[in-house]
Order: structure tokens, then C-alpha cells, then sequence
């Protein structure tokens, strides 16, 4: 902890009774509180287990500790508002009113999905597990819903990193949490030194606590993807204290970040990013790029940057638009040239000449249908069969359909009846498509081809991502 007493957590007893529940066993402990498995009384009752999380509450005058009640009001602030698929989930949260038991009186309890284990666990069992990379992916998928809704985590570590009986991960506790007050938030003055940017190691602490901001969140995600695919700390030193002092040099430019060789390449730049002496370095790289970034890392392939939309396919999707509306003469002029002199157009511009609607005898320009509808060097999902229907298209990978940079709304109802790969020459041979059902990249459910026109077929499952790759 870079500040702060440890707080005493009165320890509960199995088969303790809160509402419903009843005590069964440990699950772990902190420094703000004891998990413990839990059932509920009925056992056909949604969900009939649970985890249960004491918020301490002290062992003296446990109803008149205000700091730590509000650590505990910030949890439950954020777990009421927010449902999103990486963040562990609260069901209820429970006051303990037993005048009998002082050190539990009065205490929090928050009623959670039971998770398996930790990813604190998982990296004492094995310093580099296989699943690391997947496991990170889905952490920043955490953090990405996190900040977009406008909150920092404030304290992410492999403790807080909460991995659920199917495996996956999800990111919990959030009573450290703060939420955004403009671009900063106020969060109290505790962390976990390892995982603390090194701005916030000398930080003034003010009345409404210390400001912090979401790029925090990256710098402690730097140390724990560092930690998860090579075992070790990205910052030398035996104690924290020492591994402290030496983030502060390297803030100040005194060192250099030495990064293990053992950190695979495909990860060596997120790492170093996420690592930025400064907090306005590593502002360039929120986490929704940040995601982009790790979710191709995962996948063992280099990150497909977006392409920038090329002005002349543009133009002339406009024009076609026009001429289908029924304008008549339509022309381009070639990059470079200008339409005439003194004009006071720059070179390469696209001009575009609309003489109006077309007179009898004269042939109007013909608007692309169909499949011919998707450019060059993108790759194109359409809402009927043989590229029928409404279209969206993309040049470059996208992880969420609905809420990415190129937005297809028509997706939340609908699902793509057929798809066209039109991707050209790429020079790192990434010209095949895969598609998957979920945000994320988490269920695939084909490839096609570069140069490929497909029907898909009847109740296929709806598609909401896809990224494009070397290889079928």
C-alpha cells in the first residue's frame, strides 16, 4: 500500500447467517475485506450461490467509521450502475444489523457472482501461464467498459483480477473506484505501489482525496501484462520500496525502462506505451485502442492499423449516390489537376460537375448495385442475399459493430445475409476476413476468402465483429 493502515476485518464464522445467506467458507481476504462463499436458503433461488464480501467496518465504533464507509458506498455505487460482461456482478447489498456481534455490526456485505479463483492464484500456480494472453485481452476489455462509463479502477492487480468458472476473467474490487469529475477523478490515497504510475507516487493528497486519471488504469496494466507473460515486475528491485524508487528515477529520466526479454515482441511496444514516463504520453493510448491493440496481440498477430478513408473512394461514393438520385453528367477530375486556372481549388482535389437531371437522349451514369456496391480494399456485410440490402463496410478491423469506428446499427436487429471480401494487396498478407459472434473476438464463426462473394446461411448466429488475417 503507498499509504494507510491495514484495517482490521473481523473474520466470520461458517454457517453465519446475512438475509438469506449462510456462511460456508473463506475465498480470501484484503485489506478493506473477507470474501466468503455462500448459499442461499432456497436452493432453487437465482442464483443459489454467491460470494459475499465484508467491507470493514473497524472493531471499535464499526457505525461512526465515515472514510471507510464511503469505500464501501463507491463499490456499491459502481456495481448498481454498471451490467457489463467483464465486470463482476453484484446481486444485493446487505447491511448486518447484529448488536450482538460489534465487529460485524453495521458492516457491509455485497452479494457477488462466486468467482473460482484470482489471477493472483493462477500466476502462483504458474509464473507464465498458457491463457496469459487471453486472460489480458479480457481484462482490458474490462477496463475499456470501465472507463467508458466513465469510472477508474484505481487499483487493478492480479488480485482484483477475479477468473469464473468457465475461466475467464473478470475485474473486482471496485472500492477504490473512482468516477469521473471532468477529466479528473478523486480517489483516496491508497494503491498498490507496483501498480501505481509514478506521478501518483509523490502526489499531494487533497480534502476530496487524490486526483487521479484513466491512464493510471493503462500504467497499472502495463505492470500486469509485463507480470503475466514473463513472471516478473517491469521496474527492478527486491522490496516494493525499491521497485518504487526506481519508477520515480525513471519518471525523472534518470533510467531507461528495461523491459524482459523474455516479453514476446507482439507485446513489447503495448507494454512499453502502457509504460509512459508520463501522463501525457500514455494518453495517447486509451484503452478502446488499447484494446484493439492487445486483442491482436492475443490473436499472435500484429495490430492491423485503421486505415484512413481515401478521399477519392469517397467522392465517388457521393457521386454515385448522385447520379442514382437522378443527376445527370457526373465528373471526376484526376488527382492533381486542377479544374482550371485561377480557380482557386487545390491540386488533388475531386470535383464533381452536376448538370441536373438527364434529358431524353441522354444516358444517365449508373449507380454501383449489389455486390459492386463494396470498395476495393474493403470487406463488405450486406442485410440480403447476393450483396442485397443495406451494407456496411470496413477497411480495417473492427470489435464491436454497434459502438466501434465504423458503426452498423442496422446489426442490433439484423443479422448480414451475405458478405463480400474485396481486399486487395496487403503487404503483410492479411487479405482473408474472420468474423466472430461477439464483441471481441471471443466466438468465431467463419472465413471468407480474399476475393470471396458468400450467402451465409439460414440462422446463423448474428455477427458483431470481425478482423482480417493471413490465413483461412
Amino acid at each position: 500500500m503507498t499509504g494507510g493502515e491495514q484495517y482490521g476485518v473481523a473474520d466470520v464464522e461458517r454457517g453465519y447467517r446475512v438475509g438469506p445467506w449462510t456462511v460456508e467458507r473463506a475465498l480470501g481476504s484484503g485489506a478493506f475485506g473477507h470474501v466468503y462463499a455462500a448459499r442461499h436458503e432456497d436452493a432453487a433461488a437465482e442464483p443459489a450461490r454467491a460470494a459475499l464480501k465484508f467491507l470493514p467496518t473497524g472493531t471499535h465504533t464499526p457505525r461512526q467509521l465515515r472514510h471507510l464507509r464511503e469505500l464501501a458506498e463507491r463499490e456499491v455505487a459502481l456495481l448498481s450502475r454498471l451490467r457489463s460482461p467483464r465486470l463482476i456482478r453484484m446481486h444485493d447489498a446487505l447491511t448486518v444489523d447484529d448488536p450482538g456481534h460489534p465487529e460485524l455490526d453495521g458492516a457491509t456485505v455485497l452479494v457477488l457472482e462466486e468467482a473460482r479463483s484470482s489471477l493472483d492464484a493462477l500466476l502462483t500456480e504458474d509464473r507464465t501461464p498458457r491463457s496469459g494472453p487471453e486472460l489480458l485481452a479480457q481484462v482490458c476489455e474490462g477496463l475499456t467498459q470501465l472507463h467508458d462509463a466513465g469510472w477508474v479502477h484505481g487499483d487493478l492487480k492480479p488480485g482484483n483480477v477475479l477468473l469464473m468458472p468457465d475461466g475467464s476473467a473478470r475485474l473486482g474490487d471496485f472500492n477504490l473506484a473512482p468516477e469521473l469529475d471532468g477529466t479528473h477523478a478523486y480517489a483516496p490515497a491508497f494503491a498498490t505501489a507496483d501498480y501505481t504510475p509514478p506521478e501518483l507516487l509523490w502526489s499531494e493528497v487533497g480534502e476530496r482525496g487524490m486526483r487521479v486519471r484513466q491512464t493510471a488504469d493503462v500504467w497499472a496494466f502495463g505492470v500486469l501484462a509485463h507480470l503475466v507473460l514473463t513472471g516478473s515486475l517491469p521496474l527492478p528491485g527486491p522490496t516494493p520500496s525499491a521497485r518504487r524508487d526506481a519508477a520515480v528515477r525513471y519518471a525523472r529520466g534518470e533510467e531507461d525502462l528495461r523491459l524482459s526479454p523474455g516479453l514476446p515482441p507482439l507485446w513489447r511496444e503495448i507494454v512499453a506505451d502502457c509504460l509512459a514516463r508520463t501522463h501525457e504520453e500514455r494518453a495517447r493510448y486509451g484503452s478502446a485502442a488499447l484494446l484493439e491493440r492487445v486483442t491482436a496481440a492475443a490473436a499472435g498477430r500484429p495490430h492491423r492499423r485503421r486505415r484512413a478513408p481515401r478521399p477519392l473512394l469517397v467522392a465517388t461514393a457521393a457521386l454515385t449516390a448522385l447520379a442514382a438520385a437522378g443527376f445527370g453528367t457526373l465528373a471526376l477530375l484526376p488527382e492533381g489537376q486542377r479544374s482550371g486556372p485561377g480557380d482557386g481549388r487545390d491540386a488533388g482535389a475531386v470535383s464533381a460537375t452536376v448538370t441536373g437531371p438527364p434529358s431524353s437522349g441522354r444516358t444517365p451514369a449508373v449507380a454501383a448495385t449489389g455486390w459492386d456496391r463494396c470498395a476495393p480494399a474493403s470487406v463488405c456485410f450486406f442485410t440480403g442475399r447476393g450483396g442485397t440490402g443495406e451494407m456496411c463496410a470496413w477497411e480495417g478491423d473492427e470489435f464491436n459493430w454497434t459502438d466501434g469506428a465504423v458503426r452498423c446499427s442496422w446489426t442490433g436487429s439484423r443479422r448480414p445475409a451475405s458478405v463480400y471480401n474485396n481486399g486487395v494487396a496487403d503487404p503483410d498478407g492479411y487479405v482473408h476476413v474472420v468474423y466472430y459472434a461477439e464483441e471481441a473476438l471471443h466466438r468465431r464463426l467463419g472465413c471468407v476468402e480474399q476475393g470471396e462473394r458468400r450467402d451465409l446461411g439460414e440462422g446463423a448466429a448474428r455477427i458483431l465483429s470481425h478482423i482480417w488475417a493471413k490465413a483461412c
